[in-house]
């Protein structure tokens, strides 16, 4: 039987102990609360001393084979962040030992040594394991100076310390989902891809910058809304899609089971489109180009071969003259077509120096026959025109095209007429007609490769587009340019060298 003292002893210790175990849900519930790794941690230190007594505390890492302490409580702050040897470390003792909880004192083992020495008149250290994940990851370290440990204290301990492990776990879950989330979102805004994440409703939850950069609209546009093109039908199917501004998009569609959700990536396929539609066109245009001629070569070719001797020799000669001048138009067809190729592959060369530019223009104008025209190109050239840098052969090309197409587009008749005139630093040539003109708008489009005038009606004048294309390529590797300007009527092409030194200088 207890005597009233014992009993009151007793019951005053059951109510205490009911405190402390009501106190540990709340500490536990509130650090489960938080999900910042150090805030979780300096939470459960700052609650050690008062569920345990301690006169002070710590938590400490494991980092490979050493330990860190992260947090502290009534200890100077000069220790936080403190390595030691793991091996060699009270943490190391209870690791090796199996248990959970270990108590030293300096009854059984010197603590001098420690850096718990800090604490002054330290006689005993308990410290629990926190497991995150089934794993030791750290422990919780309650030092006493003034007061005994009993029980009930080391019991607490355990309890907080695994109960650390809990929160640290979450914490640590949740700061591994922020940083997947933020470098989602860091490959998601980096991607030069447009890409958006469409909600079950098929509303629009995810908008990059490069999906507001492909298509002009912004996040704010769009978020909430349904996706302002059509999305695939089935998974992995890619679609094409015509916006607005005049680009295409190329459109792919993954599904996320787990959210009902689905993942929209769509790029810039403009240049491939144009690419596929100018092989289509350069397909059609050459077979169409080349048939003419290819078929007279052949007619003529085998009427010789058949009938040679019925023809005569006034026919014989006007058959091989109709079979070169074939020949004629179909190396020049080729000619273009390997300086296209080489113009777009790896640019054309020129070989760049002085020369006389008055006479290039007075040999070319002078030598320029159209076939089927009696009139000449009007030239008009200063009689001292200076000097140019550039490629007097490639010069050649380039105005015997521009004259070319003065004519070949003008068809009604009118006069071509080819200016020079000296500039600052440039000479420029211009090379006007009274044809049918430049659309307006179409200035930079007539240098595109297979591009021809009059798109509505490409196949009028013949030709495979792509004349002014390597006119643009000679100009510039020489160092000049070659634009086109409307005008009414007619069209004016304007080529510009680079001045040279004058010849006595030189």
């Amino acid at each position: 039987m207890l005597y009233a003292d014992e009993e009151a002893e007793v019951q005053g210790r059951m109510t205490e102990r009911a405190r402390l175990v009501r106190r540990l849900t709340e500490v536990v519930a509130d650090i489960n609360a938080d999900f910042d790794l150090q805030a979780v941690l300096d939470r459960i230190t700052g609650s050690l001393t008062e569920l345990t007594g301690a006169d002070a505390g710590g938590f400490v890492l494991i980092e490979d084979d050493r330990l860190r302490l992260v947090s502290i409580t009534r200890l100077s702050d000069h220790l936080r962040g403190y390595s030691a040897p793991l091996e060699s470390s009270l943490f190391g003792e209870l690791l090796r030992s199996g248990r959970t909880v270990l108590l030293a004192t300096d009854e059984t083992r010197s603590l001098d040594d420690l850096i718990w020495a800090e604490l002054q008149g330290l006689h005993t250290i308990a410290l629990g394991v926190s497991n995150v994940r089934g794993r030791p990851y750290g422990a919780l370290y309650a030092l006493y100076s003034s007061r005994t440990v009993d029980h009930l204290e080391l019991e607490l301990l355990e309890l907080l310390a695994a109960h650390a492990g809990v929160a640290l776990g979450n914490a640590m879950a949740y700061q591994e989902i922020v940083r997947q989330r933020a470098h989602e979102h860091v490959v998601v805004d980096s991607s030069a891809d447009g890409i958006a994440v469409v909600d079950a409703a098929g509303r629009i939850r995810k908008w990059n910058q490069s999906a507001a950069e492909l298509t002009g609209y912004l996040a704010a546009d769009v978020v909430g809304r349904p996706a302002p093109f059509p999305l695939p039908a089935r998974q992995g199917q890619h679609i094409r899609h015509r916006i607005g501004s005049g680009r295409w998009l190329e459109i792919l569609c993954t599904a996320v089971a787990e959210t009902g959700e689905h993942v929209v990536d769509f790029r810039d396929v403009s240049d491939a489109k144009a690419l596929e539609e100018e092989k289509d066109l350069f397909l059609t245009t050459v077979g169409h180009e080349l048939r003419t001629p290819i078929t007279a070569v052949q007619g003529f070719a085998s009427t010789l071969m058949q009938r040679w001797e019925q023809l005569g020799e006034q026919g014989r000669r006007s058959a091989v003259a109709t079979i070169a001048e074939r020949s004629a138009t179909l190396s020049h067809l080729v000619e273009n077509l390997l300086l296209g190729s080489d113009a777009g592959i790896r640019g054309l060369a020129a070989s760049v120096g002085p020369f006389d530019l008055g006479r290039q223009l007075r040999e070319t104008a002078g030598a320029f026959q159209w076939s089927g025209r009696d009139d000449n190109p009007w030239l008009e050239v200063p009689e001292r025109l200076p000097w140019v840098v550039g490629d007097p052969v490639a010069t050649d090309v380039v105005l015997g095209q521009l004259l070319e197409n003065a004519f070949k587009y003008s068809p009604g008749g009118g006069q071509v007429a080819v200016r020079a005139v000296a500039e600052e630093e440039h000479v420029a040539v211009t090379v006007e007609d009274e044809g049918i003109g430049i659309p307006a708008g179409d200035e930079e489009r007539v240098f595109g490769r297979f591009v021809q005038g009059e798109a509505g009606d490409r196949r009028r004048f013949g030709g495979i587009g792509l004349g002014l294309y390597i006119v643009r390529q000679l100009a510039r590797a020489q160092g000049g340019e070659v634009t086109a300007h409307s005008r009414e009527p007619g069209t004016l092409m304007r080529f510009v060298l680079r001045r040279a030194a004058e010849p006595s200088t030189m």
